[in-house]
C-alpha cells in the first residue's frame, strides 16, 4: 500500500510578501505634519522708529509700548506755522515741536514742558548743540528743591541717567544765552505733560533726528503761552 503523504504546505512566495507589505502599508496611519508657526510680525514703522539705539556711547533704550502716546509721535504734517523752511517752531501750549520743511510740510515731534520752558517766548538761534551734554541744575531749581538738585551744583557728566538725555540744544537771543533749552529726557512717559522742571523735552529718538537736521545758528520761534499753534 502506498502510504498517503500529509500534503505538502506551500512556502509564501514573492507576490504574496508584496502583498502582506501594502495590506500593512495600507493599515497604518499616516502621521499629520506639523504646523507651521506663523511668521513674526514685523514692527509697525513706530515701534522702529522709537527702538532700543545702541550705537551710541550710552545705550538709549527703546520706549515701551505703554508710554507712547500716538499724538505724540513723530509725524509728518500739514505746516501750521507759516515759518520758512529750516525754522523750529515750538508750541509749549499743545506740547508740540515742529521743523518745518519744504513744500508745505513740517516734522511735528511731540514734547514735555517743564516750568523753566515757559519762561521764555519769541525768537532765538541754536547757538550750539550737544551730545550726550553735561547738565547743570540752575539756581532757582536749587533753592526749589534742594534735596533733589544741591548735589548736582557742580554738575553732572553726560550719561543715561542725566536729565539732559542723548542730545541737547542751547538757545541764545543777541548772543546772550536765554538758558533754554531743547532736550532729550530718560523718562519718555512725561512727553506730553506739564512737569516740574526742565525746558523743553523730548523723546530721545526724536531729539537725536532733530540734532542730526538742524545746523548751527537754526531760527527758533518759541509761541507764548495760550498762543499755540492750530494743527
Amino acid at each position: 500500500m502506498t502510504p498517503v503523504c500529509p500534503p505538502r504546505r506551500r512556502t509564501a512566495g514573492p507576490l504574496f510578501v508584496v502583498l502582506a507589505g501594502l495590506a500593512l502599508a495600507a493599515c497604518q496611519t499616516t502621521a499629520a505634519a506639523p504646523p507651521v508657526a506663523p511668521a513674526a510680525a514685523s514692527p509697525s514703522p513706530d515701534a522702529r522708529r522709537y527702538a532700543a539705539v545702541t550705537t551710541e556711547p550710552f545705550v538709549v533704550p527703546a520706549v515701551e509700548p505703554d508710554a507712547l502716546k500716538p499724538r505724540y509721535m513723530r509725524r509728518l504734517v500739514d505746516d501750521p506755522t507759516g515759518e520758512p523752511p529750516g525754522t523750529v517752531v515750538v508750541d509749549p501750549e499743545n506740547r508740540f515741536l515742529y521743523l518745518v520743511q519744504e513744500g508745505g510740510k513740517a516734522l511735528r515731534y511731540g514734547v514735555g514742558v517743564g516750568r523753566e520752558g515757559l519762561a521764555f517766548s519769541g525768537t532765538a538761534t541754536v547757538a550750539h548743540k550737544r551730545r550726550w551734554p553735561r547738565w547743570t541744575p540752575t539756581p532757582d531749581m536749587i533753592a526749589r528743591e534742594p534735596a533733589k538738585y544741591a548735589r548736582w551744583a557742580g554738575g553732572m557728566d553726560g550719561g543715561a541717567e542725566n536729565p539732559l538725555g542723548a542730545r541737547a540744544l542751547y538757545l541764545f537771543r543777541n548772543g546772550k544765552d536765554t538758558l533754554y533749552r531743547i532736550h532729550g529726557t530718560n523718562e519718555p512717559w512725561s512727553i506730553g505733560e506739564a512737569v516740574s522742571s526742565g525746558c523743553i523735552r523730548m523723546m530721545n529718538q526724536d531729539v537725536i533726528d532733530l540734532y542730526g537736521r538742524l545746523p548751527d545758528g537754526a531760527r527758533v520761534v518759541v509761541r507764548p503761552a495760550g498762543r499755540g499753534v492750530s494743527s
